[in-house]
This record gives structure tokens, C-alpha cells and sequence, in this order.
């Protein structure tokens, strides 16, 4: 990694969609390959469902948890209108890995934040490079939607300035010891978000 790269990640969804985990495996993959980190998160109502951000920055030297809009230089949405309203956060020629799911925030249901008719198509129509599927579906076809976590993360595992294979190890080695019956389904979830990303890369290249 250059000395004077810092790679900043904002993952952002709904309470109880594992956003944090997916923070923390990022920040600890980076700190793994020697990296400085630095992380934030924001969470309002979590345990009720609502809007939660975590920032992860890493590189030779992080002064800074915090993301400056318009510098992230990939945007995880678990949650589609999140994606959606968090999009000004990305730097010119970032990307957004966006799970299609769509859920209801708390600032939806109180008034404060309109929900998009089509969020993907906004954040288009902004500028934003898309990457869009339903991690939801992947992980109902694989049994558990707790998996939407790992999926999201082996989504981007394409786009990090490290191997994708470091990442791999850093979320499915927290089950070797725990639960080793979790090992082969986390591969196969992984698996599936690359493979999810790397479509919807190539659709977007044929439709534009």
C-alpha cells in the first residue's frame, strides 16, 4: 500500500443488519496487513431498527475516524434508500455496493426523510457508479439473513487495496474455533457477493 494512500470505507443500513460487524472485520483485516485505522460509527435507535453509519479509515498513518463528504472512496449500503442518502459521501470515481432491500427507517416513518421511489436510479442520475443485487435473496437461498453481512463484504472484496483472500480469512476465522459448522456457508456467502458484484459491474457496463 503507498505511504500517502488512506482508503476510507463508509457502511451504512438498519439497525441489526450487522453493520458494525462489517466494520470491524474491514478494520481488522487493514490492521492484519499493518495498516493505521481509524473507525466511527453513529448509531440512532440500533436496537429498534434505526439508521446506523460506520466510517473505516485505513492506511500508513489515520489522523481522523471521520470520513469528509465527498471523499469516501467506497460506500457500502446495506439498506437501499440509506445507500442512496449517504451517496455524497463518495469521491469522484468512488463506488456504492448497494443491497436492493428496502427497509423502513425510523426518519422515514417520523416525516424526516422521504423514501425514494427508485434510490438506485438517484444516485445515478447524480453520478454515482452503482453496484446493485439483493443480498437479501442470496442469503434466503443459502438459509440464514444473517449472511446478507458477509455477502455485502465479499461484494467489495474486488475493490480494496488488499487481497480478496485476506478478507475471506478474517470473517470465516471467526468461526474455526466457535462455530466450524458456520465455515462452509460464510465461503459460500463470500463467494456469492463477489460473484453478485461482478455482475452487476458488467450489466452496468452493457446498459451504461
Amino acid at each position: 500500500m503507498s505511504d500517502n494512500i488512506i482508503t476510507n470505507i463508509l457502511v451504512c443500513g438498519i439497525g441489526g443488519q450487522g453493520v458494525m460487524t462489517a466494520a470491524e472485520i474491514l478494520a481488522q483485516t487493514a490492521i492484519a496487513k499493518g495498516c493505521d485505522v481509524k473507525k466511527s460509527e453513529v448509531a440512532g435507535m440500533a436496537q429498534r431498527g434505526g439508521v446506523v453509519t460506520s466510517h473505516v479509515r485505513f492506511g500508513k498513518k489515520v489522523w481522523s475516524p471521520v470520513i469528509t463528504p465527498g471523499t469516501a472512496d467506497i460506500l457500502v449500503g446495506f439498506e437501499v434508500a440509506e445507500g442512496s442518502r449517504w451517496a455524497d459521501m463518495l469521491r469522484p470515481g468512488g463506488i456504492a455496493m448497494v443491497n436492493t432491500i428496502r427497509l423502513t427507517p425510523p426518519v422515514v416513518s417520523v416525516g424526516l426523510f422521504k423514501y425514494p421511489d427508485d434510490p438506485v436510479a438517484q444516485m445515478r442520475a447524480a453520478g454515482v457508479t452503482v453496484y446493485d443485487f439483493d443480498a437479501g435473496a442470496i442469503a434466503r437461498d443459502l438459509g440464514d439473513l444473517r449472511l446478507i453481512n458477509t455477502i455485502m463484504l465479499g461484494a467489495i472484496a474486488d475493490y480494496l487495496p488488499f487481497p480478496a483472500a485476506d478478507l475471506e480469512e478474517q470473517i470465516v476465522g471467526r468461526f474455526r474455533a466457535r462455530k466450524p459448522a458456520m465455515v462452509e456457508v460464510n465461503q459460500k456467502a463470500f463467494a456469492l457477493g463477489r460473484d453478485a458484484a461482478r455482475q452487476s459491474q458488467q450489466a452496468l457496463a452493457v446498459n451504461g
